[in-house]
């Protein structure tokens, strides 16, 4: 967020006794893992509608690239889909860092998880050309900082209560949407306590306690194509996915 917006703002706040722009805005949160096909596909079908209908006003996103990846006792991390994982979380969570704006680090994410999606990894640090942005995550991931990022993000999945259960786990001004993660718009424009609802809201119905309604549907079969990674069922049959490039 540019400093003289913020300036703009708390002027406002001061001069006219309103709260500061985005106090009202909701708070959208997303847990999950770079390599996850169920990630990948919420991000690039359905997390890309922030984009919309100035949907992004009303909302303050928060990304934390964990989701299943284990700390071990070394320090080092174990990756639900192995060491690529691993990296790009690290990337991701260095571009939330070094580009704290939302929009932009949002559209770097977007890039590389399609890429994800299309199998063609290989291609990921193009991402950097396709946004605009320098490739100074690397240089964070290099040095180490990336390491410490994902640390606090592997303490704050940790403590969520109620735990996740598998990823993506999307929250809104934290209560988990549990399986209707997908439908997280009606949500965010229900919770939002502003007077002017962006345009992708106004088609929306209204619920009354909607993040309530959000109770757990167990699916019938953990093996369902359409069912997100589950993190019981991932321990007993231990699936791995790999991806093979290297950091330039």
């Amino acid at each position: 967020m540019a400093s003289a917006g913020f300036f703009t703002c708390m002027l406002l706040a001061l001069f006219i006794g309103i709260w500061p722009c985005h106090a009202q805005n909701v708070t959208l949160s997303v847990y999950y893992e770079t390599l996850c096909p169920y990630c990948s596909d919420f991000i690039v079908n359905h997390l890309v509608k922030l984009f919309h209908s100035r949907l992004f006003s009303i909302v303050n996103l928060r990304l934390v690239p964990w989701g299943n990846a284990v700390l071990q006792s070394n320090g080092s991390f174990l990756c639900q889909h192995g060491p690529d994982e691993c990296l790009l979380n690290t990337i991701e969570a260095c571009t939330i860092s070094v580009y704290p704006n939302e929009e932009q680090h949002l559209g770097f994410i977007l890039c590389l998880e399609r890429l994800a999606s299309a199998n063609e990894l290989n291609e990921w640090i193009n991402c950097f050309n396709t946004t605009g942005l320098a490739t100074v995550p690397i240089d964070c991931y290099k040095s180490g900082y990336g390491n410490v990022l994902e640390n606090q993000y592997a303490a704050e999945t940790a403590q969520l209560d109620p735990p996740h259960k598998f990823v993506p786990w999307v929250l809104v001004d934290g209560q988990p949407l549990q399986e209707d993660f997908k439908n997280f718009v009606t949500y965010v424009c229900n919770a939002y306590k502003g007077e002017q609802l962006p345009e992708a809201c106004h088609p929306l119905p209204l619920m009354n306690n909607s993040l309530k309604k959000a109770t757990p549907s167990y699916p019938a079969s953990l093996l369902s194509a359409d069912t997100p990674y589950s993190i019981t069922w991932l321990l007993i049959y231990g699936i791995h996915f790999s991806f093979s490039f290297s950091l330039l």
